[in-house]
């Protein structure tokens, strides 16, 4: 469910190709490096491996700097980035004895480090010691290693035309002008960007605005030449040629600012044949908009953090902890479904978190000493570092509480929401929140869940339900607003969908990180809606999303 904004068009509009994976550039550089040459420096070069179905696979190796300590390699290494999974890399770094980008068994290892694409992604600049075998710190060496999106998602340009004093190619009536917008190819081929409307009858013609992607205008390279061809309309398709211009994107931008955005429109063969020929009329750029289209990459790589916020169901339902069949019992050699869900999914979401402070809440429960039942969720009285303090926390507190009932998550939704409407008034881009919820039947409060959730589709927050069990999970596919809009019992309609849903009982047997990228696939989309709808750019540029200045690129 996509958003608009007042502001301008926050989204690619309908009908414009959807962006492509996101791919993102690594850039390497180390100090410090172990010299391993009796008479000379090292040679260093870095391999990059990948983590593939539990194997190490390499993806590539930088050029050999020779002779030091210090190199900054110039081998660039471009990798798809998928925000909803857990995308492992290793770099190896070694002095090297054999011929240029080659691995040689005679390779000395100077040292290496482990992290994912994610953590790289989320600070832009990673700088890590190296490590040599069983963990030993290779001296003072570190490895840099900086991260740049090159999606190319670079929005989308809207355009209006005009002509003026066009030539009049009909006997009896004047032309009926239409003009063709060409992007000229690597091969100098030309391919058809768009083409106008007719105008009758016309020698001053002012041609519906159009809107096309940067991509599809000039592959995203704003000095691709490009070719206007303006024709005079026949009904049997013997168009009669009136003139044609060359520009680029950027010459486009540079005189629209300066109030000259006019082309003469010229015939090649009328200018050939005639010395005192100057055009067959003029075209002229009535507006130019530039419309960025920021990406979810553009966000985090601006330092929009994720935080991470998990509330568990302690309702009766889910049988006594203690006994084999109950849903929390805790195996020491196999994770309950809780436990699941739960880190495959944090795992994820802690590498976009700075200080990993997640919130561990909990519903449906009685509270020791006087085991009085709660209304909403309870947090932890000093939230957990790292998706492993929330595990202990959990595994802490199932012998300490009741399970009691019922299974009410309005007030859950509402306590994050709480948080995440105080952040809505900091006017950036800062701060995003993801609540997974975690129960094993359908939740009691519905109207109220469903009111809590239209509140919240306003706010920078996503909700996650995760149904554990075996129960009809049915009636909680309305909370989903894959199938429609959501609507609050008073009939408001959601802003955003914002709640994904999964039985975790369909990827029981599958692995983490199916489940993890099944869960958090739709999250990306919804964060770009979120601050694209409310105009917000990410950190650290000035133009709001989909505001942009006539002619200027933000």
């Amino acid at each position: 469910m996509s958003a608009g904004s007042e502001r301008g068009a926050a989204a690619a509009p309908a009908g414009l190709p959807a962006p492509c994976a996101s791919k993102v550039e690594l850039r390497l550089s180390c100090r410090h490096l172990l010299d391993r040459d009796p008479l000379t420096k090292s040679d260093p070069s870095v391999a990059l491996l990948q983590q593939a179905q539990g194997q190490w696979v390499q993806v590539g190796r930088t050029e050999v700097v020779r002779s030091s300590l210090h190199p900054v390699f110039s081998k660039v290494f471009t990798v798809d980035y998928y925000f909803e999974e857990v995308q492992r890399l290793r770099f190896e770094v070694y002095d090297t004895h054999g011929p240029s980008g080659f691995s040689c068994q005679e390779d000395d290892f100077l040292g290496g480090m482990e992290c994912t694409l994610g953590q790289i992604v989320a600070q832009k600049k990673v700088t890590r010691p190296l490590l040599l075998k069983f963990g030993r710190n290779a001296g003072k060496s570190t490895i840099t290693v900086i991260a740049e999106d090159i999606s190319g998602n670079n929005g989308y340009v809207e355009l209006s035309f005009r002509a003026r004093k066009l030539d009049d190619k009909d006997l009896f009536s004047k032309s009926d002008p239409f003009l063709e917008l060409f992007r000229v190819n690597d091969d100098q081929g030309l391919q058809l960007v768009y083409r106008t409307e007719v105008v009758k009858n016309n020698l001053n013609p002012v041609w519906e605005p159009f809107k096309v992607s940067l991509s599809s205008l000039c592959s995203c390279e704003e000095t691709r030449p490009l070719k206007c061809l303006v024709w005079d309309y026949d009904s049997r398709g013997k168009h009669d040629f009136i003139g044609e211009f060359t520009t680029t994107f950027e010459e486009m931008q540079k005189v629209f600012r300066e109030g000259q955005a006019q082309w003469d429109c010229v015939n090649p063969k009328y200018k050939q044949k005639r010395r005192s020929y100057k055009n067959s009329g003029a075209v002229v750029l009535a507006d130019l908009k530039f419309h960025r289209v920021y990406s979810f990459l553009d966000y985090i790589m601006g330092g929009c953090q994720i935080h991470f916020t998990v509330a568990i169901d302690f309702t009766a339902s889910n049988g006594d902890p203690r006994n084999s069949c109950s849903l929390h019992y805790i195996n020491p050699y196999q994770p309950n479904e809780y436990l699941k869900a739960l880190v495959s999914v944090g795992e994820i979401c802690q590498d976009y978190d700075s200080d990993k402070r997640f919130s561990a809440l909990g519903f449906g429960a009685r509270i020791p000493p006087k085991y009085e039942g709660v209304r909403g969720g309870r947090a932890h009285p000093l939230p957990p570092t790292g998706i492993q303090g929330v595990v202990e926390a959990y595994q802490n507190c199932l012998p300490r509480v009741q399970l009691y009932g019922p299974t009410n998550v309005a007030p859950i939704i509402s306590k994050v929401a709480r948080v995440a409407a105080a952040e809505e008034h900091t006017g950036e881009a800062s701060q995003y929140y993801i609540l997974l919820i975690l129960t094993d039947g359908v939740v009691t409060d519905m109207a109220d869940t469903r009111e809590a959730i239209v509140r919240a589709s306003r706010l920078p927050m996503s909700i996650i339900i995760v149904g554990v069990g075996n129960a009809d999970f049915t009636d909680m596919q309305v909370l989903d607003g894959d199938d429609g809009v959501l609507r609050s019992p008073r009939g408001e309609p959601a802003l955003r969908d914002i709640v994904q849903f999964v039985p975790f009982r369909e990827l029981k047997n599958a692995s983490p990180a199916a489940l993890a990228k099944c869960v958090l696939a739709e999250v990306p989309k919804q964060v770009v809606e979120y601050y694209s709808h409310r105009g917000l750019a990410p950190r650290g540029l000035d133009i709001p999303a989909g505001e942009v200045s006539p002619g200027c690129t933000p």
